[in-house]
C-alpha cells in the first residue's frame, strides 16, 4: 500500500517534486529529498535518500511495465517499484526496439500566432543570403595537414577595424578519404563558407589532397565572397592570404544595419544534459523557437541518436510526406549506423548524463526534443544543404556535441542555443548561448553560461523567462560577445564513418 504523510507533519517533511504530465509515474525532486519526506501534492513518503534532479515513483509500477514520464513510456521496470522508491539504472532499463515503425499521417500542427511585433538586431547585409551578425574573415583549410601553418600565418594579420575576427576552422579531414566520408567533409566545408557570419572567406588547399581545390570551387561558384589556393603552387604564402583577406575585407560592410530577428535562423542543442535539462532549460530553448517560428523565423535540430524513443512527437508535427519519408529514413540510418557497429541504439545517456538523473535514451530524448517547441517540422536537411523553410527544420547529424554544433552552422544558423545541466565550455564557430538548466551550474560556471533556465524550476513564468532569452539573443546577434567568444572558443568538426588510406 501507498504510505501518505500524516497530515500534521506534512509541511516540515514536505518536499517538492515535480509531475510533468497526470499520467506520469515518475516524478523529478529538484532539491532531492530524504528517506520520510513526503513529495509535496502526491501523498508519498519516500523511502529511501533520492538525489537533486532524480526520480521517484509515485505509483506501484510492476515488472515489464511502462515507466511515464512527460506523458510517454521512458523504459521499462526491470523488477516491481513501489510508491517513494528512487527511479533510476538499478530498476529501470531502455525498451528501444531495434526498427521505429511509425506510419504516417498528415499533421494537423500550426504556427503560433506572433506574441506582438518581431523585435529587431543590428547585423551586416550581405550581398548574397541572410545578413550576418558578425563580420568575420574565415580561412578554411581543404586538408588537415595546413592548419597550424595557416594559423601561423592568420595570426600576423591585422584586419581592418570593422572586421570582427579572423578564423581558421580546422579539421583533420580533406585526405586520405572516400565516398560519403569525403563528400560530408566537402558539404560541410561548403555549407561552412556559406554562414552569413562570414563575410569572407579563403579556402586553402596543399594541392595534393582529394579534396581537390577545383572540386570546391565547383560547389561554390555562385558565392561571390570565397578565395582558393593551393599552398603548393603559390610563389608567396603569406602575401596571397593576405591580399585575398585584403579584398574581402575591403568589400565587406562597415556598419551594421536594422533588421527583422525573424532574419536569424537559430540552432538548438543540448550537451551534458542532466535530469533538470528536460525540466527548464530545454523547454525554454523550445518557447523561443516557437516565438520565433511564429514571427516567421527558422529553427535547426539535429542529434538524430538522441531523438530515438521521441520519434513521435516530432513525426506528429510533419504535414508533408516527403518530409516524413527523408525524416524516417534519417532515422533508420543511424539505427543501422549503430547496427553496422554492433552498437545498441540505447548505447546511451552518457555517464555523466546518469550522474545527473537521466536513466534511460527514451528519457534524455522525451527532454532533449523540448528544445524544438511545437512548431511544424517543416524540412529535413542533409549536411551542408541551407535551411529555406520556415518551421524547424532536422538536420542531419550524430549527438556528438562538436559534429552537431557544426552541421547546424553549416545549415546557416547564425546562432546556437545551447543547453547544458553538467556544463561544458564549448561552441562552435558562431555564437553560442549557452543555457543552464539549474542555478547553481550558473553560479559556479559565470564564465561559462550566458543565461539561467534554473528559476523555471522553482515557478518562473516561462513566457517571461523566454522573453528575457529573446531579448538576449537580440542583443547578441547585434553584436553583444557571448561567453565563448570572451573566451575566444570556437571549433568544427566533421562526421567521419569510412576508411581512412
Amino acid at each position: 500500500m501507498m504510505e501518505v504523510c500524516a497530515v500534521t507533519e506534512r509541511e516540515k517533511r514536505e518536499v517538492r517534486c515535480i509531475v510533468l504530465k497526470p499520467e506520469d509515474s515518475a516524478a523529478v525532486l529538484p532539491e532531492g529529498g530524504k528517506a520520510g519526506e513526503c513529495l509535496s501534492g502526491t501523498g508519498v513518503v519516500l523511502g529511501e535518500d533520492i538525489p537533486p534532479g532524480h526520480k521517484a515513483a509515485l505509483r506501484i509500477i510492476l515488472r515489464g511495465e511502462p515507466v511515464i514520464k512527460y506523458g510517454h513510456p521512458m523504459g521499462r521496470a526491470t523488477r516491481d517499484i513501489v510508491p517513494g522508491e528512487k527511479v533510476h539504472v538499478h530498476n529501470v532499463e531502455s525498451a528501444l526496439r531495434a526498427e521505429w515503425d511509425m506510419a504516417w499521417t498528415p499533421s494537423g500542427a500550426v504556427f503560433r500566432e506572433p506574441s506582438g511585433p518581431v523585435p529587431v538586431f543590428s547585423g551586416y547585409a550581405r550581398e548574397q543570403g541572410a545578413p550576418g551578425i558578425r563580420n568575420e574573415l574565415w580561412i578554411i583549410p581543404l586538408v588537415g595537414c595546413v592548419n597550424e601553418y595557416l594559423k601561423f600565418l592568420a595570426g600576423g594579420y591585422s584586419p581592418p577595424p570593422w572586421i570582427e575576427g579572423v578564423r581558421v576552422l580546422s579539421h583533420p579531414y580533406g585526405c586520405s578519404q572516400l565516398g560519403d566520408d569525403l563528400d560530408r567533409t566537402a558539404s560541410v566545408l561548403e555549407g561552412l563558407a556559406r554562414n552569413p557570419c562570414a563575410a569572407g572567406v579563403v579556402l586553402v588547399g596543399l594541392g595534393c589532397e582529394n579534396l581537390r581545390r577545383v572540386f570546391m570551387e565547383t560547389r561554390l561558384s555562385d558565392l561571390r565572397k570565397v578565395r582558393f589556393f593551393s599552398l603548393q603552387e603559390a610563389d608567396d604564402d603569406r602575401r596571397q592570404l593576405y591580399g585575398f583577406l585584403d579584398g574581402l575585407a575591403e568589400a565587406a560592410p562597415r556598419g551594421r544595419t536594422e533588421f527583422p530577428l525573424s532574419d536569424v535562423t537559430v540552432g538548438v542543442k543540448c550537451g551534458g544534459s542532466d535530469g533538470f535539462s528536460g525540466l527548464s532549460a530545454n523547454p525554454l530553448a523550445g518557447e523561443v523557437s516557437d516565438m520565433l517560428c511564429a514571427w516567421g523565423g527558422k529553427v535547426l535540430a539535429t542529434e538524430i541518436p538522441e531523438m530515438f524513443g521521441a520519434e513521435d512527437v516530432l513525426a506528429s508535427r510533419i504535414s508533408d510526406e516527403r518530409v516524413f519519408r527523408a525524416f524516417s529514413g534519417t532515422i533508420k540510418w543511424f539505427r543501422d549506423y549503430y547496427d553496422a557497429h554492433s552498437q545498441p541504439v540505447y548505447e546511451n545517456p552518457s555517464p555523466g548524463n546518469r550522474d545527473g538523473g537521466i536513466t534511460t535514451l527514451e528519457e534524455k530524448s522525451l527532454g532533449a526534443v523540448n528544445k524544438c517547441g511545437s512548431s511544424p517540422v517543416t524540412d529535413v536537411l542533409a549536411m551542408g544543404a541551407q535551411a529555406v523553410r520556415r518551421g524547424v527544420s532536422v538536420v542531419f547529424g550524430p549527438g556528438n556535441d562538436l559534429i552537431s554544433a557544426t552541421v547546424m552552422a553549416a545549415s546557416g544558423a547564425q546562432v546556437i542555443l545551447f543547453t547544458t545541466g553538467r556544463g561544458t565550455p564549448y561552441s562552435t564557430v558562431v555564437p553560442t548561448i549557452k543555457i543552464s538548466s539549474n542555478t547553481a551550474l550558473y553560479n559556479r560556471k559565470r564564465g561559462w553560461i550566458d543565461f539561467d533556465a534554473g528559476p523555471l524550476l522553482s515557478g518562473a513564468d516561462r513566457k517571461e523567462t523566454a522573453a528575457r532569452l529573446i531579448s538576449l539573443l537580440a542583443e547578441t546577434a547585434s553584436g553583444r560577445l557571448t561567453r565563448n567568444e570572451e573566451n575566444r572558443t570556437g571549433e568544427i568538426a566533421i562526421f567521419k564513418d569510412g576508411v581512412i588510406l
